[in-house]
Parts: C-alpha cells; structure tokens; sequence
C-alpha cells in the first residue's frame, strides 16, 4: 500500500490513502502483525482504522462493526483503496484484536502519539485509577483484567495504561506507569490506595506534587491529620493551635440531590507529620441531599499534599479533589456504559484488552474534536464518516 502526505501541493496516486505523517493512521502503520503472512486480506492497519472508524460510528461489537463497515462499502472503497469490495467478517474482527495485536506495543505507541499531539500534556492535573474489566472475570473468580490508567481529565487523554497482574495491585503498577512520564509541574491525585509514602517521594523527586485522600490504609496518617482539625485545647502544650486555617465551602446540584462540599486545610511545619514533603493536611465535608425524599448523607474525608499554601488555597483544593472523579465520569463511567466495554463479549486472546485500549483512543480522539457528549459525536460520525476518517488520517 502506498502513501502521501497530505499537502495539496503533493500529487495523490489513485491508489495511495492520503495522510499526515504524525497522523494516527501512521503510527497504526508501526505496529508489528502477529499474524502468518499467508491468506491476510486487510493489513493490520486497515483493519484497525477500519474498527475504529465503526467505533466512533456507535459500533462497540464485532457483529455491529461488521455491519456499520458493510453499510458504507462504498467509502471506504473510495477512501481506504480496499483491494475487494468487502469488508471483514465479525470472526476474522475479533481474532484480529485477540491474536494480531501486541498490547503493550499498542499502548506504548498510541501514549506516545497522544503525547505528541499538539497543545497534548499542558494541562497540571493528573489522576491515577484502576478499573477491572468484568467481561474477563471467570466463573465462580472474582479477579479479571485489571487496567491501571493515567489520564488528564481537563483533556480527555489517558497518557498511558497499565496492566495489573493477578498476583500483583495496583501500588505495584503505579510507580512503574509515573515513571514513563513526565511528572514535572503536575499534581497527582489518587484514591487512597495510591496513598504511599515511596509514591510521594517518587512524585516530588520529579518534579510534580501528590495530593492524596487518607483512609484506614494509614491508620496512624489518618489519626495524626485527625487531630489537625480537632477543637483547640486552650491548656498550653496540649493539641494544635491551627492559625492557619482555611475554609471554603461551596453548593451544587445535579442528579436529582442538592450538594455541599467544605474543605478545610492547614499547613504542615516541619516535624509536624511524618510523611514526605507533606505541605498541607484537609478535611473534606461532603453532605447530600436528595431532592425528592429529602434523605440527607455526610461523608468526611481527610487528605494530604505536598502543595503549598501558596501554591493551592483551599478553593483550590476543593477543585483538585472534585477534579479526581473526572477519571470516574469521563473515563470509566464513559467506557462502562457509553462504550459498554464491559457487556462486549470479545474473548479472543487479548482482545478485551485490545478493546479497552480502542476505547481509550475512540474517547481522546472525541475529546480532541472538541465534543463533549460522547453519544452525540458518535451519532455525528455515523452520519458523516469522512470526519472520523479525518481524526485517523489527519493531526488534530
């Protein structure tokens, strides 16, 4: 197969597919096929652009990609410079992304051509979580494919993804997947799982800053910031005289409950607290109310960074906790349901994995296009499948 570039100034043979060198499509065209040369129809590269162009159509199965490519032959004939007028079938899909796909090779270069993008990385949060693949767990077992994830919420990006081994948790994954970028000038939050004491060193060694919820994974941690925020005790030498303290509190509503989130932060003297370049401890106040029945929900959690006063007040600090869920509701809550990773039942090999790493892309490149309600670009790109070409074959 050949290529061009796409400068209007370049003539285009009648046979070549028409991209940008940096384009997704070329970084595609790196990828090592695992399949015999004998009796292959579409180059791994096809098939993938093929597969995700179904995907950002609202295809999330083999048999409904199938269909959607079958549905506009005409196209991608046009377009792709199919060698016969076909398209794959739903089996020769799924063993494709199950047996000819290198994983971790799919995921180092897809990191890498999201981190090349431009304008991609510059923005400062960045929120580590895993999530378990459910299609995968056997029978009668409770563990099955286990991602841990970097992403930039404010972007839309996952920098770079990260399996969990069976015998292994994601504390182990962690350090290995910050360590492949660049932390410096970033703030890492995390659940309380990430709350690790060589985690935060690594973090603030290169540059970046933690900003961690503490949780009954360090007992003694979350009794020491406890006390932070207990009454003063006016007898000298006995509690803490908090000067420094800084409250904000801010309401909101949404999902059928009105919401109240007050945030209190003091800072940390040296000698004060036993951990790594803690700068700030918080207490984070969640109450809920729930608009029909009127039921009423608290939640308190307590938290430390190595941030600054002078670097996050405690407004702030409200929206670097708040921004963390951006990993829940725009990532996993989009690949659960919008994607519906977990219903698709595409067993081949490593193929749910292969799978969770298209969905990964499908939502960046959506992101990038500047939409952002998932379902409404796809409807779009099902109707206009030459703006989907676009994202594979052009920078965006």
């Amino acid at each position: 197969m050949e290529y061009s570039t796409t400068n209007g100034n370049v003539p285009v043979p009648d046979e070549a597919i028409a991209f940008d060198l940096d384009s997704l499509y070329a970084w595609l065209l790196k990828l090592t096929d695992g399949r015999k040369r004998r009796g292959i129809r579409y180059p791994l590269a096809l098939m993938l652009v093929m597969v995700i162009l179904a995907k950002l159509g609202g295809e999330d199965g083999p048999k409904g990609m199938a269909e959607w490519l079958k549905f506009r032959i005409g196209f991608l004939v046009s377009q792709l410079k199919l060698q016969r007028v076909s398209v794959p079938h739903p089996v020769t899909i799924s063993r494709v992304l199950g047996l000819a796909v290198n994983v971790e090779q799919f995921e180092a270069l897809l990191s890498e051509f999201f981190r090349g993008l431009p304008g991609a990385g510059e923005s400062v949060l960045v929120t580590i979580d895993g999530k378990t693949i459910r299609s995968t767990i056997p029978l009668g077992e409770t563990r099955g494919t286990h991602l841990l994830a970097v992403y930039l919420p404010q972007e839309g990006l996952v920098l770079i993804q990260m399996e969990v081994d069976q015998k292994e948790n994601e504390i182990v994954v962690a350090p290995q997947a910050l360590k492949a970028i660049d932390l410096k000038g970033k703030i890492i939050v995390g659940d309380a799982m990430h709350t690790q004491r060589s985690i935060s060193m690594q973090i603030v060694k290169a540059g970046g800053d933690y900003c961690w919820t503490v949780k009954d994974n360090q007992p003694k941690l979350r009794e020491t910031i406890e006390r932070f925020f207990e009454p003063e005790v006016e007898t000298p030498g006995f509690g803490k005289a908090i000067t420094d303290l800084r409250v904000v509190s801010v309401p909101n509503q949404g999902h059928g409950r009105f919401e109240r989130r007050t945030l209190a932060v003091c800072g940390v003297q040296e000698g004060e607290l036993d951990w790594p370049d803690a700068r700030q401890v918080f207490k984070l106040q969640r109450r809920f109310i729930q608009r029909i029945t009127g039921q009423v929900s608290e939640e308190t959690v307590f938290g430390i960074t190595s941030l600054r006063p002078e670097q996050a007040d405690a407004k702030r600090l409200l929206a670097i906790n708040r921004g963390y869920w951006g990993i829940e509701n725009g990532l996993h809550y989009r690949r659960d349901v919008t994607l519906k990773e977990d219903r698709t039942r595409v067993k081949i090999g490593q193929a749910p994995r292969v799978m969770a790493i298209l969905n990964n892309l499908v939502l960046g490149l959506i992101a990038r296009h500047g939409v952002q309600y998932v379902p409404e670009a796809r409807r779009k790109f099902a109707a206009q499948p030459d703006l989907a070409l676009r994202l594979i074959t052009h920078v965006v």
